[in-house]
């Protein structure tokens, strides 16, 4: 199993970098961060400070949007990333919540997600693309590699995944959603003609090591309200207990009564004061380290390659540390 961290691109970008770096030293293989233009610091220019200060850690947004940036400077910036420090970027991309809701603007259709995913692949690999009707081309890109992993929690998206992505992302760490979902992301894959295990599964959430469960669960209460915010959408294009999305996931938002995006992802979030603590201890991995790898060890069975943590809480350094010194060694690849 490969490890990722996660982080938001606060100012200032030395700190994000230097996690980074930390992050590597510790056994990462993997480092995300939220792309939210006016919430956050923009990704790309950091990106570029972290590769030039790693060796072998891979780099991407969890995720990025086919609206807030036109898909040929997208592919652009991961060519030429790639070119600078090797083939070491990942594209994660979803249809975009708080880039496009913070700007006024309704997250993407899943049809414009799904021609985004082959028209930035494609550029940033070095083959002709249609933009907007027009034929493009990358001339000065060679030997570029780009694989786009899709965020999803619905039907239609999980199979768009399916279909179109080369990797997955589920952004929970509860077994049994875990398992519904990669079943039916790589049923999807297998009815496209695809190769369903050639997809790489990425399960992204919290992790807070320690004693106090009270506390760490306050620390990552956050997460289920970020879920949550996508889950709303759900409920509200397929109605409650329609049998096209879990009970499991949709029951907890009952009590939600909004979302305040200057809030997103961060510890203390008042919007999140209706997730239970039962929904914090499914969604995300708190406790000591072997609470963690017991969870862990149940994903992988699922068929999850990496798990990416979420690293939005009081014990930033002390987490990255905990899981090079114990859960790494234990589950690495």
């Amino acid at each position: 199993m490969d490890f990722g961290l996660v982080l938001q691109t606060d100012p200032p970008a030395s700190r994000v970098v230097s996690l980074m770096k930390r992050a590597e030293r510790n056994g990462f293989r993997y480092g995300w961060t939220f792309d939210s233009a006016v919430l956050w610091q923009e990704p790309f220019v950091i990106y570029s400070q972290i590769l030039a200060n790693t060796q072998k850690l891979h780099i991407g947004p969890m995720v990025t949007n086919p609206g807030t940036r036109t898909w040929e400077v997208t592919a652009s910036t991961f060519a030429t990333l790639n070119d600078m420090y090797g083939n070491r970027t990942v594209c994660g991309i979803g249809r975009g919540d708080s880039a496009m809701r913070v700007a006024g603007r309704k997250p993407n259709t899943l049809a414009r997600l799904g021609e985004a995913i082959d028209v930035i692949r494609d550029l940033a690999e070095g083959r002709e693309a249609e933009v907007d009707g027009n034929p493009l081309r990358l001339p000065w890109v060679r030997g570029g590699k780009l694989p786009v992993w899709m965020a999803a929690y619905g039907p239609k998206a999980l199979a768009l995944a399916g279909e179109k992505a080369d990797g997955f992302i589920l952004q929970l760490a509860d077994p049994y959603l875990t398992e519904w979902m990669v079943g039916s992301v790589r049923e999807a894959a297998e009815r496209a003609g695809r190769d369903p295990d050639a997809l790489t599964i990425c399960v992204a959430a919290p992790a807070y090591v320690g004693e106090d469960l009270a506390h760490a669960r306050d620390q990552c209460r956050w997460f289920g309200g970020m879920v949550g915010n996508h889950v709303a959408d759900l409920v509200g294009r397929y109605g409650e207990h329609s049998g096209m999305v879990p009970d499991a996931l949709t029951e907890y938002i009952k009590a939600r009564e909004g979302y305040d995006y200057s809030h997103h992802g961060r510890a203390g979030n008042p919007s999140a004061d209706f997730v239970p603590d039962e929904i914090v201890d499914r969604f995300c991995l708190l406790g000591p380290p072997e609470a963690h790898i017991e969870k862990l060890r149940t994903l992988r069975d699922l068929g999850v390659d990496q798990f990416a943590v979420y690293d939005m809480h009081d014990a930033q350094e002390a987490t990255i540390d905990a899981y090079g010194q114990h859960v790494i060694p234990a589950l690495g690849s």
